[in-house]
Order: C-alpha cells, then structure tokens, then sequence
C-alpha cells in the first residue's frame, strides 16, 4: 500500500500536557520520501502561480517554507516570535488559548504587491497565521494562499483563515485538538 504525508507523523500522548494528542512532523521531516512528498504536495496547488515570496510561520514553517520557495525558486521570509529578529520589524499580537504572543517580520522583508505563501506544519485555532497574514498584508504583500501539512479542523481555524478571504491548503487532518 503507498504510503501519505499523514502516514509519516507520528501521535505523542500527554505532550506537551496531559490529554494533549501531539502531531509530530519530525518524523516526517527525517524521512526523505516523506518530506519530498509533503513539500511537493504543498506547492502543487500554487504551481504555475506567480509567488514572490515564501513566508515561513515560526518554526517547522522554516523548514517547509525554505524547501518550498527552493521548489519555486522564490525568495524565503521568516515570521517569528517577538525579539528573535534583529532588524527594524513590524508586530501583530494575537490571542492564544492561555494568552497572547505576539509576531513579527522586518519591515522590509516584503514589498508591495509581491504575492506570498505562507506555510506551516499545523493549522490549530488559526491564530499565529492570521497575525502573519496582517504582517503580510501591512507591508502591502498580497496572500494567495495558506498551506499546512496538518489541519486540525475541530480548532476551527479553517474557518477562521477562510472567513478572511484565504485559500487554505492542508494534506491531512486529524480529529479532536
């Protein structure tokens, strides 16, 4: 039987607390088919397509995001967490279950109207891919789409990212949180 992208991630129980079911991509990542399949699978959708930049969510979107902007010869901008960026940036706060963090981008990593394509490995609430997007969108980058190689569609944040005009992409999906 061929192998899927979803047959490559591994499930941790209690991680990173109890009743937390864990989507692990490093074993993904680690597998040369399995990685080649998820970053082709990811870009298929966009081929064609005119993609100025690949935006990379912190931190397993720079591993995809670099291999993918590679694929379509692009240039690779990382979105990352508040104070891991040494140049001049621009911030989007956002709300998390327990709280809120906050990202951020150079202030010229984009330019208006390059068009980009933000990636990550997960799709929970939506929340620190809506804070990219605004980021994209402030530095007058348009986003033709979000690409993920799990959704976890009972987190809602599908909906959420569609609800905002995005394509969303996502190779497998895995019920509950």
């Amino acid at each position: 039987m061929k192998k899927t992208v979803k047959d490559y991630i591994r499930t941790i129980a209690d991680f990173p607390h109890e009743g937390i079911l864990f989507r692990d991509v490093t074993t993904l990542f680690a597998d040369a088919r399995g990685f080649r399949m998820a970053v082709d699978q990811l870009l298929h959708p966009y081929a064609g397509e005119r993609i100025d930049k690949v935006v990379g969510l912190e931190a397993r979107g720079f591993i995809l995001g670099g291999a993918i902007a590679h694929q379509l010869t692009t240039g690779f901008v990382p979105i990352r967490k508040k104070g891991k960026l040494p140049g001049t940036v621009i911030s989007e706060a956002y709300t998390l279950e327990y709280g809120e963090a906050v990202m951020e981008i150079h202030d010229d990593a984009l330019a208006a109207g390059e068009r980009v394509l933000i990636v990550d490995d997960l799709l929970a609430t939506g929340g620190t891919c809506e804070a990219g997007i605004r980021l994209c969108e402030r530095l007058g980058a348009e986003v033709v789409g979000c690409a993920f190689v799990i959704d976890l569609p009972d987190l809602g944040g599908r909906r959420r990212l569609e609800r905002l005009g995005m394509n969303v992409h996502a190779l497998c999906a895995f019920e509950g949180a």
